[in-house]
């Protein structure tokens, strides 16, 4: 029963995660390697909190958050689709920015706790028939309805890419531009909405760590995750579930260090602390290793269009 409660919470630690991941999954979709996921999280999450703390509406905290996000990924879109600015560069630039706006409006926050009714709203909720399934119920469905969302995004997110015209657009939008502009479809706006998404996504995530899973304001409260997701990507093979599994694998390493201390084993509890970060620099490796025409990443990838070299 102990390894059950420590898979449920590892599908609680993981959820951030899902949500940055199957936000940057849909921003390469359309050929844009946003590397400013970390501050787009931290953007949102600073937000969101500060939100929900001034008027203690958990709806009005994480729309917030969700725009907080989407605004600063239209920063990296203006920068990058219209200006035509290096993708790498502005990534990295806004993961600085998201860094040092979230410390800059958050320090009046640090230590504050979100209101009980914010709580409350987020606090695990038993599914009615589904709960009551021999140990999946447990893990799965007596969550926060954040997490529950969560669900339902990995599957909306599949059928939209992969389900839709829309979808089949965007994906054709991140491997040969060229052709889509020649066969009528609005590039740009394509690229806009999806990096917005993207930012929302991405909001959404930082905004679950400093509302629900943590609910006590800190300095830097996202800590590196944006950019495990980022390698999440890649570790899911751009594909919505397996960004699910990918996302809750990590979260089960981020709360290791918490569960084996109990054992009083003779290690360091700082290198169970890493072990998120260990496990993305062998997941980069291994991926990098596999071979196949399936799994790679969409062929525009990192690439700037320029409808005037069509």
């Amino acid at each position: 029963m102990e390894f059950v409660f420590f898979l449920a919470a590892a599908v609680k630690a993981g959820t951030c995660l899902l949500y940055a991941t199957l936000g940057e999954i849909i921003s390469e979709k359309v050929g844009h390697l946003n590397l400013g996921v970390e501050g787009m999280m931290q953007m949102g999450a600073v937000i969101g909190f500060i939100a929900g703390f001034t008027f203690g509406n958990p709806y009005t905290a994480v729309l917030c958050a969700a725009l907080a996000g989407a605004a600063g990924a239209l920063i990296y879109g203006f920068l990058t689709i219209s200006l035509k600015a290096n993708q790498v560069v502005t990534g990295l630039t806004l993961s600085i920015f998201g860094v040092g706006f979230a410390a800059f409006f958050g320090k009046n926050f640090v230590g504050k706790k979100v209101p009980e009714a914010i709580t409350t709203f987020f606090a695990p909720v038993k599914l009615p028939i589904l709960g009551d399934i021999p140990y999946l119920g447990q893990i799965f469905f007596n969550q926060s309805v954040y997490v529950y969302f969560s669900y339902f995004l990995v599957v909306a997110i599949y059928i939209y890419l992969y389900k839709t015209k829309w979808g089949l657009n965007t994906r054709m939008v991140g491997e040969n531009p060229v052709a889509a502009d020649a066969s009528g479809i609005p590039v740009d706006k394509y690229k806009y909405f999806n990096i917005a998404l993207c930012g929302a996504l991405c909001g959404l995530g930082g905004a679950f760590l400093s509302l629900v899973y943590i609910s006590i304001y800190p300095v830097n409260v996202v800590s590196g995750r944006g950019w495990i997701a980022v390698a999440l990507v890649i570790f899911a093979m751009w594909n919505p579930g397996k960004a699910m599994l990918g996302a809750y694998f990590f979260g089960a390493l981020d709360i290791a260090s918490f569960w084996l201390q109990q054992y009083n084993l003779p290690v360091s509890i700082y290198l169970f602390t890493a072990l998120p970060y260990l496990a993305t620099v062998f997941v980069l490796i291994f991926t990098s290793m596999r071979k196949s025409s399936n799994k790679k990443e969409p062929a525009w990838l990192g690439k700037n269009y320029f409808k005037e070299d069509r």
